[in-house]
This record gives structure tokens, sequence and C-alpha cells, in this order.
């Protein structure tokens, strides 16, 4: 914890506080995150990971983490460092999701839908767009310079994706705040809303890639991915907005793949990455040698 408490005199909140703060490490993949209680309130510290700085903009994660509170979706920012993220947030009372609590408590993907509704709506600005095909050239040159090796086929699974830009292009989205990489774990549940954290890959987008993002981590059924849907869409979603979530499902899988390899070659100690990374292609190619896929690009490009 000495680490951590060197952080206090950065922040005004903290300053002067080490000896009176209660400090607990809470989850992470690559960032170390904390909750600090001190004075009868409670805080998030996030210290970011070494290495992130290859690939996330800290400028970029601290004005649109700030932008998503003024949605009314997130955590108060109390403090942000852009040169090498340290963050302070208040603290949000709630159940931190899983994919498990996804599935076990009723409701749960409306609710997601909802948050995410908000924020597409909100008619606020993101920093950063995120594109798909450009984040993948991106994440392929770090993997290049690191000397990393990918899972085989990768290169030829991105070709067949350009029917998939293709489909994409002939509607093209009107782009909306985003939070782009929503894993169970960044969805809160205060038990009436979803709150949603961490914006280190956010972005303007088009906002289905954050419903299909979500099954995918959630691992929703079909009749999730319907209850998602329909509560998003303020009832029955379109055949074209139906697919076009379910595009989105294998093409964020063809995404995070890399993002794994990156975090395989940094030997981040986590998990194993290797597999994460080969899981996610896999289940990217499985879905999309479906017939329905097909189908699915179909309704898009038709609209």
């Amino acid at each position: 914890m000495k680490n951590v408490r060197a952080q206090f005199e950065r922040i005004s909140q903290l300053k002067g506080q080490q000896d009176k703060a209660t400090i607990e490490r809470l989850g992470g993949l690559t960032n170390l995150v904390f909750k600090i209680a001190l004075d009868g309130e409670a805080y998030i510290l996030r210290i970011a990971g070494e290495g992130t700085e290859e690939y996330i903009d800290r400028a970029v994660e601290g004005h649109n983490a700030k932008v998503a509170a003024d949605a009314g979706v997130s955590a108060d920012v109390l403090f942000f460092d852009e040169s090498d993220g340290l963050m302070l947030a208040s603290f949000i009372e709630g159940e931190t999701m899983s994919s498990d609590l996804f599935t076990s408590l009723s409701g749960s993907p409306a609710r997601a839908a909802r948050a995410f509704r908000k924020l597409h709506t909100s008619g606020l600005e993101f920093s950063f767009r995120f594109e798909l095909f450009s984040m993948i050239d991106d994440y392929l040159k770090i993997l290049n310079d690191l000397g990393a090796t990918l899972p085989d086929g990768y290169h030829e699974v991105v070709k067949e994706a350009e029917a998939v830009r293709r489909a994409l292009d002939a509607h093209p989205a009107r782009l909306a705040p985003c939070h782009c990489d929503p894993l169970c774990e960044n969805f809160i549940d205060d038990g009436e809303r979803m709150w949603i954290i961490d914006w280190e890959y956010s972005g303007m987008n088009d906002p289905l890639w954050d419903l299909g993002d979500l099954s995918v981590e959630a691992g929703f059924t079909v009749a999730q991915d319907r209850e998602m849907m329909t509560a998003y869409c303020n009832g029955a979603p379109s055949d074209a907005e139906f697919a076009r979530m379910i595009i989105y499902k294998a093409m964020c899988d063809l995404l995070w793949t890399l993002w794994g390899l990156i975090q395989h070659a940094n030997d981040n100690p986590v998990e194993d990455f290797w597999a994460y990374a080969v899981g996610r292609f896999e289940r990217c190619k499985a879905l999309m040698a479906t017939p329905d896929f097909a189908e699915h690009l179909k309704a898009v490009e038709m609209g």
C-alpha cells in the first residue's frame, strides 16, 4: 500500500490524510484500483497500469469520464492527471456486475440498456472517434513493434471483415458518446439503475457497438438480447438494428483479440491473456461462419 499512500500528496482531497484513510484493493485487469474510506466519504483511486500509455490517451479518458458524469451515468471525477492517468472519483454504492449477475438479476439487461440510452441520447460530445478498423490497424502496429505472434488466420479474418465494413458503411450510424468497452465489471447496479464506469476506450461511435459488446461480455442469450434491445429502442428493434448489434458482437471479439495479445506481449500477470485472445478470436470466427451472420449482413446493408 506504500505506493498508494504516496499518491495522496498529489490530490487535494487526500493530501496529508494517509494515516486516517482505510484502503481496500479492488479488481482491475490493467490498472491498480482502490477504495478509499476517509472521514465518512468513499472514493475510488485509480493508478494507471504500466504500459497502458501505449494504447490509451489519458487526456481523452479524463475528458470523457467527466462528460459521462455530466450525462448522469457515471461517477463524479474529483481529480485527474493527464500525464499518467492518476484518478480520484466518487464511489458508487451497488453491486459490481458480472456475467453471472447479468444472468441472475432480473431486468439487468434492460437496466444496462437504459443507461446506454441515457448516454447515447445526451447530446454531449466525447473526445476521440472510436473507429473499429483504424483501431485494428493501430493495434496490429503495436503488436508488430512488440514482435508479438498472432493467432493463425487472424489476417484472413480481417480480410473477411471487409464485407462487414461495406454493410456498415451502406447506412452510416449517427455517432454518439459511447463507452466502447462494456465489460460486465464496468457496470454497477444500485438496485434501481445501472451506473457505468471506466472510460479508457470511450469515444464517439455507433451506439449499437455498446449493445453488441455488452451482449458478448455478459454472454446474453437470444432472449436477453431481445430484452436489451427492446429496452434500448423503447419497443421492438427493427431487423436492421438487431442485425447491426449482432455484427458488432463478432467485431468486438476481432478487436479485443488484439488487446489481449498486447497484454500478453507486455507480460501482464493478471491472467492468461494468450488464452483470452485465442478464445475471443475463435468465438469471432464461429459467429462469422454461421448462415445467420450472412443474413444479418444483408439486413444491415438494406437498412
